[in-house]
């Protein structure tokens, strides 16, 4: 149900691997950009290394702020997978083998081959309600306001899915996208901190690129009112045809 108050999210990316370079994070900006067309607004993305305090510090204070969290890594079968038991620990609940989860990975694998590293995919906290996987089997799941999901990024968006219509949503982000043709930005930049000010329902950004056909900048408008959005992009049209002598109709 979409509603008119602000929805809010943090995430937060545990892993020794993303700490060290050895792993680069392909969830980001996924998750900030699905958020953004759901009406979730993505506020804040933290990365942890495993370590249970680190972990369990990050959740309470995070879950605590915002509407959601979600979080991605640590849950395959590995001795360093530690999410679901600091989960737990954060919570103040127990963890053991949920019998749903362990029905699941019975899906896949044969009974010779569910040996106790696999199991570990299936210890959940008390309480948690699980996050289908349908590529690997192995759950996520929720507890609170906390989703917690798995760090490859093919079954952490198959995951996503399956969340997204529990989800309360707020008013979907509009953006405007407007080139500044031929303007380097200290040339606008003026003008455009002007507008910003006089723009404050709006967000307002200026961003510099290289290609191979060359430089370019674009300026970024989002808000949630449509009528913000317009009367800010219209001030930066205006703005850039003075500084082009460009003063055709828009």
């Amino acid at each position: 149900m979409r509603m008119a108050v602000s929805v809010t999210a943090a995430l937060l990316i545990i892993g020794d691997e993303i700490l060290t370079g050895r792993t680069k994070d392909k969830n980001i900006g996924y998750i900030a950009e699905y958020l953004t067309g759901i009406g979730v607004d993505l506020r804040e993305v933290r990365v942890v290394p495993d370590v249970e305090e680190e972990i369990v510090s990050a959740v309470n204070a995070l879950r605590d702020r915002y509407t959601y969290l979600f979080t991605t890594g640590g849950i395959g079968p590995t001795h360093d997978d530690i999410t679901a038991d600091c989960i737990a620990k954060a919570f103040g609940v127990g963890i053991g083998h949920d019998p749903r989860a362990v029905a699941m990975l019975q899906e896949r694998y044969q009974p010779h081959e569910l040996n106790e590293a696999r199991l570990r995919m299936a210890r959940i906290p008390d309480g948690a309600d699980l996050i289908e996987n349908p590529i690997s089997k192995a759950p996520g799941f929720k507890i609170g306001n906390v989703f917690v999901m798995a760090g490859v990024p093919s079954i952490m968006q198959a995951m996503l899915d399956n969340i997204a219509p529990t989800l309360q949503t707020g008013a979907r982000m509009i953006i405007e996208t407007i080139e500044a043709e031929g303007l380097a930005e200290g040339i606008y930049a003026e003008g455009l901190s002007e507008i910003a000010a006089t723009h404050p329902g709006v967000s307002i950004g200026s961003y510099p690129s290289f290609s191979t056909s060359g430089f370019r900048n674009q300026i970024v408008v989002r808000g949630k009112d449509p009528a913000a959005v317009a009367s800010a992009a219209a001030a930066i049209h205006e703005l850039l045809g003075r500084l082009t002598g460009d003063r055709a109709p828009l």
